[in-house]
């Protein structure tokens, strides 16, 4: 049971944000439980460094496309 929500934060190449971001809500959730042992903090606190680095990739991405629009709100090409 305790890998199982260890495992939680497992990254998804295909999830939204808002899914990344929940799973990061639920990784800090279980950091800050007294239940957890040392081992699986170091588990937990991995999964939830993949995640904060798609995040940041998925921001970086929609931060490009944003400043790639013209004035017209048309999309250029990379």
């Amino acid at each position: 049971m305790m890998q199982e929500q260890g495992g939680q934060g497992a990254v998804s190449e295909d999830m939204t944000l808002e899914e990344a971001f929940s799973r990061l809500d639920q990784v800090v959730e279980r950091l800050e439980s007294r239940e957890i042992t040392l081992e699986e903090s170091f588990k937990v606190y991995q999964s939830g460094m993949e995640l904060l680095k798609t995040c940041n990739d998925k921001i970086d991405r929609v931060e490009k496309k944003v400043l790639m629009m013209d004035e017209d709100g048309e999309l250029s090409g990379f």
